[in-house]
């Protein structure tokens, strides 16, 4: 409690120092700086602020500004009526040759729901949730509803952070899209009558452009940071640990889970991206699997992975490549990677502990999800990058996709032994019960890529 107060007396004394340079971005008479795109929902002026209505059947609605930034410091405050959705844009484009013409980029989120994500950052119309706050739960705390809430967000360079009534929300390391416009939202609703005629409302909307870096809130590390770089480290991952997996050019670190080199086929290297090619859907037929070449323990394993359609594959972890010398894989714990919707594996095996992210043959990955009103087709990225994550300390895993925490065990305890009794491992002794192991991304015949292997050992 006593670091947060510093924190905020620090930040307030920032923001005294740093008053000069300020533009108003709305005048709060009119919107000659600003232009409709996408929906027909309606924007109007009212009392100095920006009213946002809600209209059913349109798509999302955004006002955008005129104008493009670069590097800035924005600040607002923004009010919602209960039941909506909404948020602001940063750097945001849109392009008839891309995405339809719809506006994508960063938006800093506004969310009346259950979930408490207000302060995160979402990729709109491209990558989707860049930094939900399952990963900062004392942010979900500072949201006031249905009343005004006011935010800061320092955009400079790749670096992005947030900050909701002076309670830091998010902080991300982004090299897509440095410059474009800023845009209010008014969200779909669909055809909820319910929801017609709500409003957002945004007002004292004001920003800085001159040499923001200068008056930038002080770095701390009072809340996690994530990183969209491709390949490379941040210097406060550097710091934290963080190692690089896999370097994104050479074969370094791996080989082959039956072979003392890495496969001479039927895996890629290209623009940074690492790919299973595809070969017929056999399990580890035609390249093999690959494994590093050392063993971990304890770790917090992250990745970013795309499947083709129909695709199969896994990362597995407590790895030991000499107890299956036969066909398939080898054998060792999986965070399953699968087409839910296109291959048939998916459906099998027992309460779904074969989809996309499970515990494979043992755990479902919907175990234990913590976004109640976000369906499992909206954390899913099918087709595109998702992002995950496998924390191992002692006996206790879990498993993260795309940010949110979809599994979670405890190894070597009567409830662990009694799954691997009913799943297809109750034939190999003391299943997944290893000090450590390698860690191992399958060829199960279909294109898969990856890119971002990092790796942090804990203690």
């Amino acid at each position: 409690m006593r670091i947060r107060i510093l924190y905020i007396l620090i930040c307030m004394i920032s923001y005294a120092n740093a008053q000069e340079g300020w533009r108003q971005l709305f005048n709060g008479k009119d919107l000659d700086n600003w232009h409709v795109i996408d929906g027909t929902a309606e924007f109007r002026v009212e009392n100095e602020m920006i009213i946002g209505v809600s209209r059913m059947n349109t798509p999302n609605t955004f006002l955008a500004t005129k104008e493009q930034f670069g590097d800035f410091i924005l600040e607002y405050e923004a009010k919602l009526d209960d039941g909506l959705n909404s948020g602001v844009q940063i750097r945001s484009l849109s392009n008839p040759d891309n995405n339809n013409g719809r506006l994508y980029g960063h938006q800093v989120e506004l969310d009346a729901s259950p979930r408490a994500w207000t302060g995160g950052i979402y990729d709109e119309s491209r990558r989707g949730w860049l930094y939900n706050l399952e990963c900062n739960p004392e942010a979900k705390k500072a949201y006031k509803a249905e009343a005004w809430n006011k935010f800061r967000v320092e955009a400079i360079g790749k670096n992005i952070r947030v900050w909701l009534n002076n309670v830091p929300t998010a902080d991300i390391i982004d090299d897509v899209t440095l410059r474009g416009v800023i845009a209010l939202q008014v969200h779909s609703i669909g055809d909820d009558p319910a929801k017609e005629g709500k409003m957002v409302r945004f007002r004292n909307i004001r920003i800085l452009t001159e040499d923001p870096d200068a008056a930038k809130t002080p770095v701390t590390y009072l809340i996690p940071q994530k990183s969209y770089l491709t390949n490379n480290l941040t210097e406060r991952e550097k710091k934290e640990g963080w190692q690089l997996l896999w370097d994104g050019k050479t074969t370094k670190g791996w080989r082959g889970a039956k072979q003392t080199n890495f496969p001479e086929k039927g895996w890629k290297i290209e623009d940074g991206i690492l790919s299973v090619v595809s070969s017929g859907g056999a399990e580890s037929a035609f390249g093999g699997d690959i494994i590093t070449t050392e063993k971990y323990e304890n770790f917090v394993l992250e990745l970013d992975f795309k499947f083709t359609e129909g695709a199969n594959s896994g990362i597995k972890y407590f790895v030991d490549p000499e107890l299956n010398k036969g066909e398939g894989s080898a054998i060792g714990c999986e965070y399953q990677i699968i087409d839910d919707a296109k291959h048939p594996d998916a459906n099998t095996g027992a309460n779904g502990n074969r989809k996309l992210a499970s515990l494979y043959d043992l755990i479902p990955a919907d175990a234990l999800f913590y976004a109640p009103n976000e369906q499992r087709s909206k954390r899913v990225n099918n087709y595109n990058w998702n992002r995950a994550t496998i924390v191992v300390h002692g006996e206790h895993v879990e498993h993260y996709l795309n940010g949110i925490k979809v599994v979670q065990y405890d190894r070597q305890t009567q409830m662990w032994r009694a799954l691997v009794a009913r799943s297809k491992y109750n034939v190999w002794p003391a299943f997944g019960e290893a000090e450590k192991g390698h860690i191992l991304l399958q060829d199960h015949g279909d294109q898969v890529f990856f890119k971002n292997i990092k790796i942090k050992v804990l203690d």
